[in-house]
């Protein structure tokens, strides 16, 4: 348990220093470290963007020649980069005229403790997101989605299995070790 503290501690300071509003910057960064998902010039949809640390880490990667967009029900409380943009929207609702590079979500529902619940909400969530990713992702684009595992999350995966030439499940050292939280990853959308 106190290993557990330690290693959350850990995270938590870093992304004060850093500042980064949260510590999922670090899952986010492990991802693209691995899978190498941003490169600069890239245009990124950030689905669930707030507190915002992800969208600031997506904005450094792609650079000025890039573009980070954002989207959340909850307001961000903090300065964006020139090169990245705030949507106030809820994802139920969410609609853009336009492509990317790169979808990434990191939408979580509001949880209530019950495992079950918690992960049918989470595949309800993940299931909008692959729509606005089939709606805006260019081929050859690549994909990054949280979900609570579940019932229903090797369905899931094999739909996204289906949509690129490569997709992996993954789990970062920065998650909890007891957190159900895991990362579907897609490369090269529309390509296999």
């Amino acid at each position: 348990m106190y290993r557990k503290n330690l290693k959350d501690e850990y995270y938590t300071r870093k992304s004060r220093e850093e500042n980064y509003p949260a510590r999922s910057v670090y899952k986010l960064q492990e991802i693209d470290e691995k899978f190498k998902i941003f490169k600069t010039g890239d245009c990124v949809l950030d689905l669930g963007c707030a507190p915002g640390s992800w969208l600031l880490y997506i904005a450094e990667k792609v650079g000025d020649k890039g573009k980070a967009i954002g989207t959340d029900i909850i307001d961000l409380k903090i300065k964006l980069p020139e090169n990245a943009e705030f949507i106030k929207s809820d994802i139920i609702d969410f609609n853009i005229d336009k492509t990317f590079d790169i979808v990434v979500s990191d939408v979580a529902p509001h949880t209530s403790g019950e495992h079950f619940v918690d992960a049918e909400n989470s595949l309800e969530c993940c299931e909008r997101v692959l729509e606005i990713m089939k709606n805006n992702l260019k081929a050859g684009g690549n994909f990054v989605c949280k979900i609570l595992e579940g019932e229903g999350t090797g369905n899931f995966f094999q739909k996204i299995k289906k949509s690129f030439e490569s997709a992996k499940i993954y789990k970062p050292k920065a998650s909890r070790k007891e957190s159900r939280e895991t990362y579907i990853i897609g490369k090269n959308y529309g390509t296999n």
